[in-house]
């Protein structure tokens, strides 16, 4: 069965996303994902860029240490200084799923023309394409920051 090419990624993104600041710690990007049940999260500075995108599998890689260390150390430090995969709104579905397999990953980030960051397509996105189930091209992209932010209660010392 050959993949629908009249469907582009502005029709099969994930629009409503939830993101996190590159000075937000591992362990707030940790309960973030998993409230809001996603398995990639992606890392946006203050002026819209995009810094990366991480996944579960990345956090659970770099865990250093404990609760406080996890909550001191900044995602930045986490992001791969390689050249993150991503497609312009335009890109055709079959051209998105090349992207995402010949970079072996399963999310990609959505572009405008202009550059800026509009929505990420993941595995489940493109499922949904070929079941019949996309969005209308014309809704506009909301992303939303962890409106919280998770501090450690540690012992005090003597104390158990």
């Amino acid at each position: 069965m050959a993949m629908d090419e009249t469907l582009t990624a502005v029709q099969v993104m994930s629009r409503a996303l939830v993101i996190v600041r590159p000075e937000e710690s591992p362990l707030m990007a940790w309960e973030v994902m998993r409230r809001a049940g996603i398995h990639h999260l992606p890392v946006v500075n203050e002026h819209g860029l995009l810094l990366g995108i991480l996944t579960k599998e990345d956090l659970a890689a770099s865990w250093p240490g404990g609760p406080e260390a996890q909550s001191r150390t900044p995602l930045r430090r986490l992001l791969p200084g390689r050249r993150i995969p991503h497609v312009r709104q335009d890109a055709s579905l079959p051209h998105v799923a090349a992207v995402m397999r010949d970079a072996g990953c399963d999310a990609v980030p959505v572009m405008a023309a202009d550059g800026s960051f509009i929505g990420m397509i993941t595995t489940v996105d493109v499922l949904d394409a070929m079941a019949g189930r996309t969005r209308p091209a014309g809704e506009a992209a909301e992303m939303v920051t962890g409106m919280f932010r998770l501090e450690p209660v540690l012992p005090a010392k003597g104390r158990i």
